[in-house]
């Protein structure tokens, strides 16, 4: 995250991101709480154990959170584009020592996808 930079019109750039994706694995209070904390919104379903015990509290159970479903089937495409990746050994197995290599390893399998997406279409 701290290689994150996203620049804007005016101002030092954007270091961390307005939305969080994730799966019912990150459905725990201390991450919500601390992404709510940063002014991070959040969408991660809530886990069914989670919900049980919210309802078997009743009125002190408090309110669900916010999960917008749209939103969330989102991250499909970011799982295909991971998988994709993971085809590649060098990716999946993170071959390469140093980062800069690892990086170009990434922009290479990037590159290939991309090209042989493209013989699909025509």
């Amino acid at each position: 995250m701290a290689g994150i930079r996203i620049p804007r019109h005016h101002g030092r750039p954007r270091t961390r991101p307005a939305h969080l994706l994730g799966d019912k694995g990150y459905s725990v209070a201390a991450i919500r709480a601390g992404l709510r904390r940063r002014g991070i919104r959040v969408t991660i379903p809530e886990r069914k154990d989670q919900q049980k015990n919210r309802l078997n509290r009743g009125r002190h159970g408090g309110r669900p959170p916010g999960f917008d479903r749209e939103r969330y089937r989102q991250r499909n495409t970011i799982e295909r584009a991971i998988n994709k990746l993971k085809q590649f050994r060098a990716v999946a197995t993170r071959y390469d020592k140093r980062a800069f290599m690892y990086l170009a390893t990434i922009d290479i399998a990037t590159i290939k996808i991309w090209l042989h997406d493209l013989t699909k279409i025509n």
